[in-house]
């Protein structure tokens, strides 16, 4: 690693086989676009950290979370609160872990995923990323043609066809400024926050059930187990590792033992401040549901609706307090949710074609191009199943999500618990052990619906002897396969140490080193800033 000419600890951000020389990336320090952490230790600087934490957030309040909430509540009441409380414990757990692997190493899971694994296995990583970020973004292409079918009367199929578009239109709006486009996509869905906050009390759940439901773990009932993990996957969502691991790397910290230590507190602070959010406005749409569909007093027509509850039914679930204007309201907050999420989905594409392949793509490209992969499903099923297949898509879309956490959960855990990576900034055994806990308590109940619902269609499906022998074959060998991918992953070795300097010194060498010579900042990564920042046009820097 080459040298400062002031001798102190330096941070390289190493993209392939280039490393980004020490000379200021973006020269303009007083640029807008850059955020700089003051060397000072306040609590002022945790606005400074704020930003990343939020955006990810976003993905645990989109269409796909929504449509869970609702069908939870409809068909098991309150019983599955509790699977909310465990996702969102383990979703701060596990998106501290990703910030502190791109504050700590300057690096982003999936360029480490390209640094650490041979060819092979980081190839089919990527493919199975690029998956998830087309599975996540399928619940985005229908809840924002339910959106459009509530507010002009658009079939559900034209819909999803026009949602293509949206990509042009969204790209458009960045053009003022992602930040002002984050607030207002922002506002609008915590308007129906609030919305569904006043329903609540409206609808007046038993706090004792609500609590029950919230703290006594329960699967009853034909379904539950699915719809739970349906739950889980659209809360721990693959892709937000990758997204958030990166996100953090906009920002210019102190490269100091203090410094990364305060950088850590502050992501983990904010991102438990925007989780939180959205942990409430997700047990306020399951006990909203739960309650109303669960009344004596529904009339015939919600009755029906209860029984197939789905985003393009739920706005009557708010008729109590918004009146007429229910479903026009639902629908903008639909997609205003739909929208801001496909933010995130672009941003998090880019970091994982960047990190894997070495490849980058202008964002209109990318995003059309993972609209169109998520488009072609979600026609189908719109087409033959009408907006009750849809609805059924977005639950398969959620569960696909959970079924591939573990290939962006392990490497996450298993760097971040790694010495020769993090080096003072390892996970503690206190850490490491919970998250591996939930980790292989994820991993657990996905094999086991796997594993049941493979049993069941072969004892219960109209097959003949020769095809369920040949069925069975072939389901268990594919299960095999899973666990063998996952205990690879679990078994290696991690052999890449990060080239960062600063990490082998202790706090006290540290102060030493930089007294009287005034803190030193890590550089932000200018292919990161670039990517949240589209409409900004910079100059090539000569390395």
């Amino acid at each position: 690693m080459a040298g400062s000419s002031s001798a102190q600890p330096q941070f390289i951000a190493s993209s392939g086989n280039r490393s980004f020389s020490n000379a200021p990336l973006i020269e303009d320090q007083g640029s807008a676009n850059q955020i700089v952490i003051s060397d000072k230790k306040s609590w002022k600087n945790l606005f400074a950290y704020m930003g990343p934490g939020f955006l990810v957030s976003i993905a645990y309040i989109d269409p796909g979370n929504f449509e869970t909430d609702l069908q939870a509540g409809a068909s098991y009441k309150y019983g599955l609160l509790w699977i909310i409380l465990v996702a969102s414990c383990a979703a701060l757990i596990i998106q501290s872990l990703a910030a502190n692997l791109g504050v700590v190493t300057g690096k982003h899971l999936a360029e480490h995923c390209r640094s650490e694994y041979p060819r092979v296995p980081n190839f089919i990583l990527w493919v199975l990323a690029e998956i998830a970020i087309v599975a996540c973004d399928i619940p985005e292409v229908i809840g924002t043609a339910f959106a459009l079918n509530m507010l002009f009367k658009i079939p559900v199929w034209i819909g999803v066809i026009l949602t293509g578009f949206s990509t042009l239109v969204l790209l458009a709006l960045q053009q003022y400024g992602v930040r002002k486009l984050e607030f207002l996509i922002a506002f609008l869905v915590f308007t129906i926050a609030a919305c569904f906050f006043v329903e609540l009390g409206y609808a007046n759940p038993d706090p004792k059930e609500v609590m029950e439901g919230l703290f006594v773990p329960q699967l009853k009932g034909n379904g539950a187990t699915g719809l739970a993990i349906s739950l889980l996957g659209a809360m721990v969502m693959p892709h937000n590792l990758f997204l958030h691991s990166a996100l953090v790397l906009s920002r210019k910290i102190p490269r100091s033992v203090r410094g990364i230590k305060e950088a850590c507190s502050f992501y983990m602070i904010e991102s438990g401040f925007a989780l939180a959010v959205a942990f409430l406005i997700n047990v306020s749409v399951i006990s909203v549901s739960g309650a109303v569909c669960n009344s004596s007093n529904l009339n015939h027509e919600d009755q029906l609706n209860c029984q197939d509850l789905d985003l393009n039914k739920a706005s009557f679930l708010l008729k109590n307090v918004l009146g007429s204007w229910s479903s026009k309201l639902f629908a903008i907050a639909l997609l205003a949710s739909g929208q801001s999420s496909t933010i995130t989905g672009t941003y998090a594409g880019q970091y994982v074609m960047q990190g894997f392949l070495e490849l980058r793509l202008v964002p209109w490209m990318r995003n059309f191009l993972t609209r169109c992969l998520a488009i072609v499903p979600s026609l189908i099923v719109a087409l033959i199943g009408g907006s009750a297949g849809a609805g059924k898509l977005i639950i398969i879309a959620s569960m696909i999500l959970s079924f591939e956490l573990p290939f962006a959960l392990i490497p996450l855990l298993k760097f971040t618990s790694c010495k020769i990576k993090m080096g003072t900034h390892v996970n503690s055994i206190a850490i490491s052990t919970v998250t591996w806990i939930i980790g292989s308590f994820i991993m657990a109940i996905n094999i086991y619906y796997l594993v049941n619902g493979f049993i069941r269609i072969l004892i219960h499906g109209e097959f003949k002897v020769v095809s369920a022998v040949f069925l069975g074959i072939f389901g268990f060998s594919a299960m095999i396969l899973y666990l063998a991918a996952i205990a690879y992953l679990v078994l290696r070795k991690n052999t890449e140490s990060s080239n960062l300097l600063a990490l082998t010194m202790s706090e006290s060498q540290q102060t030493s080193t930089n007294r009287g010579e005034g803190s030193v900042h890590n550089l932000p990564r200018e292919d990161i800033v670039n990517m949240q920042l589209p409409q900004r046009s910079t100059e090539e820097v000569d390395m």
